[in-house]
């Protein structure tokens, strides 16, 4: 599709990690980026103006919304194999949000996306950024890197992820995978994300593998509504917020000669 003629600059796209949850995780340079876009496109997994977007909610902690557009995304809430074609859904969503963002970045407005964590680590950021370039490959974009959550709950609990020779490894657990037992045999410590909807089927598998004491349950880290689970069978058959992550260490830090 070729480029329309322009009078005035395209705006820039900004992809922005805005920490886990605490507004106050934010970067500086992430709250500058926001208070200098006139536009903020925010994912939502829900069609309509009124689907709820957890990256806006943190967004607004920091910096006022008002004079702002406030772009709806909607972003179904699909699992994504990259070794797979797209999901009829998720690629009409991705498109769609594409042109809606490409129509204020023509008209010369910058234009933020804030997006919970960080923007490399399982984000919906990169998809975006991907139908927007199939659209437009001469888009001008920026990444601005954000606190992951496997760090905030990292740093809550004061339990490394990974020290000396230690091999981590990142898991996304919402999806059915048979890989997880050899990972969570293989690896020095392992990092399980996007537990929610899975836990129940995670504890029985880390007590098969005797890995149950070496592992703790975050839930809203950092958040007022924080709830930490250090024996992870206490959590079976509970409704988890969809801010859950489960750290497994194998090793304890060894100072002592």
């Amino acid at each position: 599709m070729s480029s329309p003629t322009h009078t005035t600059p395209r705006g820039h796209l900004y992809l922005v990690g805005v920490g886990p949850g605490d507004p106050e995780l934010m970067t500086v340079k992430a709250v500058r980026i926001l208070q200098h876009c006139q536009v903020w496109a925010t994912p939502s997994a829900k069609d309509g103006d009124n689907g709820f977007s957890s990256a806006l909610a943190i967004a607004q902690g920091i910096v006022a919304p008002e004079e702002r557009e406030i772009l709806r995304l909607f972003f179904p809430m699909k699992p994504v194999y990259l070794d797979a074609a797209a999901d009829p859904a998720l690629l009409s969503a991705w498109n769609e949000s594409a042109a809606t963002v490409l129509a204020r970045l023509d008209q010369g407005l910058d234009v933020a996306f804030p997006t919970l964590g960080d923007p490399g680590v399982y984000s919906t950021a990169f998809y975006l950024l991907a139908a927007i370039q199939n659209q437009r490959p001469d888009i001008r974009f920026s990444i601005v890197p954000g606190i992951t959550a496997m760090s905030a709950c990292s740093a809550g609990q004061a339990r490394p992820l990974a020290l000396g020779n230690d091999i981590l490894a990142v898991v996304p657990a919402a999806f059915t995978d048979d890989r997880l037992h050899d990972i969570l045999t293989q690896f020095d410590a392992v990092v399980l994300m996007k537990v929610h909807k899975r836990l129940d089927i995670l504890i029985t598998l880390l007590e098969e593998l005797g890995l149950c004491e070496q592992a703790v349950l975050i839930e809203c880290a950092g958040l007022p509504e924080e709830r930490i689970y250090t024996d992870i069978r206490s959590a079976r058959g509970r409704k988890l917020h969809y801010f859950s992550t489960i750290l497994i260490r194998k090793k304890s830090v060894q100072v002592q000669p």
